[in-house]
């Protein structure tokens, strides 16, 4: 087999998505909102909703355009150098859990104010509470089966993406490979095992190990809305199956929403993890290096906005409210404003910074054109898809 295997149903690919959003979320999710915002824990699932949501469609329409493996880290190289279902079903699962953790504790448990509870498995510890004793033993199991499941999602997921990675040219041939007979790239997958025991190493414990990946994620999707807006001004003839109306607010939307979450993080956290990204700038430096820096000034002219963005949303992270770990020389309320007017600043750096790169010919988007994981026929030059 020389080809990524590529076949899921629609639900199939639903409970995907539902799965790597519950994941081990839920043991801990309802008790820590509880302690930070007490019954307004439930709008707050609201509100993180409607943020994933904005920065999913923005996902939709490339992933209609581009159905590749890994294609999130192939969207950006593009423009610059079944999701909604998930997010909602989610939605349901957490709000609901958050009324039960709710209406579960005793007032006693919260005379000293909530920021005052203490479990070391909430939902466990209150069936126990309530005489439950079936229902705390298949808590305790889910807590194994749950965030398994979810990572075996991510383990195929990430080992896609360092396989996409490979098609950008910024890591080694072999992780390109795939196996002959499962058709999957197994020495990426092995990169991935590498990285976690890596990570599982500095980062020991769940709520810090959840916070790092978390802010991770959210800055690699900061791309999304961008790329979309610009791959819509450079390449408007490309085809697009599935084009999404109010887009022109959704996407600065998302991209604005995605930079306070990465505001909300906290200091130093926010400072760590940008720095932990940059530094795989040399990474990147090599290859382009080994390339002879072909088209590197261009690139770089494109990729300014968020190599502004980065150490800016730092800056201001640092010099933000005590309540989000910063110095506290901007009060609370004024921090988010500035972030917001932060954000919007680089997403129009970043839209207009886009142009129509070399790249997009390496896209399934040209007629005669097998997808990027599979082997393209001889003396065949693509064409435009209209």
């Amino acid at each position: 087999m020389n080809k990524l295997k590529r076949d899921i149903s629609p639900w199939s690919l639903m409970l995907t998505g539902l799965g790597s959003i519950i994941g081990s979320g839920w043991l801990f999710g309802a008790w820590h909102a509880s302690a930070i915002a007490g019954p307004a824990a439930i709008l707050a699932w609201v509100i993180g909703a409607v943020v994933v949501l904005a920065i999913a469609l923005t996902y939709a329409e490339m992933g209609a355009m581009f159905p590749e493996s890994g294609g999130m880290v192939r969207y950006a190289r593009y423009s610059h150098g079944s999701l909604v279902g998930s997010v909602l079903i989610a939605l349901v699962v957490y709000v609901m859990l958050q009324v039960a953790f709710i209406g579960a504790l005793s007032p006693a448990s919260i005379a000293a104010g909530w920021h005052n509870l203490n479990f070391d498995s909430p939902l466990a510890q209150l069936a126990l509470a309530l005489n439950l004793n079936w229902l705390a033993m298949l808590l305790y199991l889910d807590a194994f089966v749950s965030p398994s499941g979810t990572g075996s999602i991510y383990t195929a997921t990430t080992a896609r993406m360092i396989y996409a990675m490979e098609k950008n040219n910024t890591l080694p041939k072999i992780f390109g490979n795939l196996h002959p007979l499962y058709g999957v790239p197994r020495q990426a997958m092995w990169l991935n095992l590498a990285v976690s025991f890596i990570f599982l190493f500095f980062f020991r414990g769940w709520g810090v190990l959840a916070a790092v990946i978390s802010v991770a994620v959210v800055i690699s999707f900061l791309t999304g809305p961008i790329s979309l807006m610009s791959l819509r001004a450079t390449a408007p003839e490309i085809h697009r199956p599935l084009r999404l109306k109010g887009m022109g607010i959704i996407a600065p939307f998302a991209f604005i929403c995605a930079s306070l979450v990465l505001y909300w993080a906290r200091w130093p956290l926010t400072g760590q993890v940008i720095l932990l990204v940059i530094g795989a700038l040399p990474i990147y430096f090599y290859y382009q290096a080994k390339a002879g820096w072909a088209g590197f000034a261009r690139e770089l002219r494109a990729a300014a906005w968020l190599i502004g963005y980065l150490p800016a949303i730092a800056l201001v992270s640092w010099l933000g409210s005590e309540a989000f770990g910063g110095i506290g020389l901007l009060p609370e309320g004024l921090d988010m404003v500035v972030v917001s007017a932060v954000a919007f600043a680089f997403y129009r750096l970043g839209v207009g910074s886009g142009y129509r790169t070399p790249y997009l010919s390496e896209s399934v988007i040209w007629h005669g054109q097998a997808p990027a994981d599979e082997p393209q026929p001889s003396g065949q030059r693509p064409t435009l898809a209209q």
